[in-house]
């Protein structure tokens, strides 16, 4: 175990402005685990977060995909012991108010998030309550930095009641996109279209499993899908699911839309049509479930990943997820 005091973090200090400063390591309480960071992906969330566009309490050490080594326990942790390999729920809830009474700790009244209103994983160090760790045995770290945006991808196609032999439409072809593509694939459904502008994301969603990929709404059947999801968040293609879905079939609205858009659908046709129309936020005890997933292999996570980048790059990870630049996908940080 490291007797070092001090660690290197990256540091939101106020919207676009992060640095990378040497820190104290955060002390352990009695249910507390200490974690040394080996992957810590970033996240859309995180853009908005560096952008002052949703959530957030500054300054922040952003981060909250990620996995490493346990490095010291609190007196009253039992589940874990220094050197298990381990990955994080970010969403730490209260167990205590109604929300969470009712079992919808996601919108739990005194929440708090690991790398928004907490320190993160964009650091060497991280602290987190036992209570979110979860072991992930032998899988590689960086395919544990993926439990998080996972386990919120497997309450989305929950909510979305997939059915045997569904065709599904999804709009966008990012990681997200492909996460949901194989999780609504071992679902059953009969066949994924996926859409993206970007051709290179394109390519990975046919070699993800995509029977049918397009870079043109206009190629697309109207009224044809069972289910249809947005993984993209622009209002634009929102709005567009409507015309897609079968009459009496799903629409789920999976991506994170900028904080103060609003999305508009024909209220007749939403009538007529007879919808089911369903959002998803974060995910309500699915990391046990993202882990097993993960170990199985039926889910393959690697070919995701384009970027492994220090700390001190950060912004130019950021710079590329928004410029859609260098082939991007997951890009991680390697503290």
């Amino acid at each position: 175990m490291s007797t070092a005091k001090n660690m290197r973090a990256l540091i939101i200090e106020k919207p676009g402005t992060a640095v990378v400063k040497e820190v104290p390591i955060p002390q352990v309480g009695d249910h507390d685990v200490l974690i040394r960071v080996m992957a810590s992906g970033i996240c859309g969330t995180d853009i908005h977060i560096y952008r002052g566009e949703y959530l957030g309490s500054y300054p922040v050490i952003p981060g909250h995909e990620f996995a490493g080594t346990v490095e010291k326990v609190g007196s009253k942790v039992s589940r874990f012991k220094v050197g298990d390999r381990v990955a994080i729920e970010p969403n730490i809830s209260c167990d205590n108010c109604e929300s969470c009474l009712n079992n919808r700790q996601n919108f739990c009244l005194n929440w708090n998030g690991v790398g928004v209103t907490l320190p993160g994983g964009m650091a060497e160090y991280a602290v987190v309550p036992e209570k979110a760790t979860f072991s992930i045995g032998e899988l590689p770290f960086e395919v544990g930095a993926f439990v998080e945006p996972l386990s919120c991808v497997l309450y989305g196609v929950e909510r979305t009641r997939i059915e045997l032999a569904d065709k599904v439409l999804i709009l966008g072809s990012g990681p997200i996109g492909l996460l949901l593509a194989q999780s609504i694939m071992l679902q059953g459904a009969k066949e994924i279209t996926q859409v993206d502008r970007n051709t290179r994301r394109l390519e990975k969603a046919k070699a993800n499993g995509a029977a049918r990929v397009e870079s043109s709404l206009d190629a697309l059947p109207l009224d044809y899908y069972d289910v249809v999801v947005d993984a993209s968040g622009a209002i634009f293609l929102m709005e567009q699911t409507i015309h897609f879905v079968r009459k009496g079939g799903t629409i789920l609205l999976f991506g994170v839309p900028p904080k103060e858009a609003k999305v508009s659908f024909p209220a007749f046709t939403v009538f007529e049509k007879g919808l089911y129309i369903v959002s998803s936020y974060t995910s309500v005890r699915n990391s046990i479930q993202a882990v097993g997933l993960l170990e199985t292999g039926r889910l393959d996570v690697a070919p995701l990943i384009s970027h492994r980048l220090p700390l001190e790059q950060f912004i130019q990870g950021i710079d590329y997820l928004e410029q859609g630049t260098n082939d991007v996908m997951k890009v991680l940080i390697t503290p």
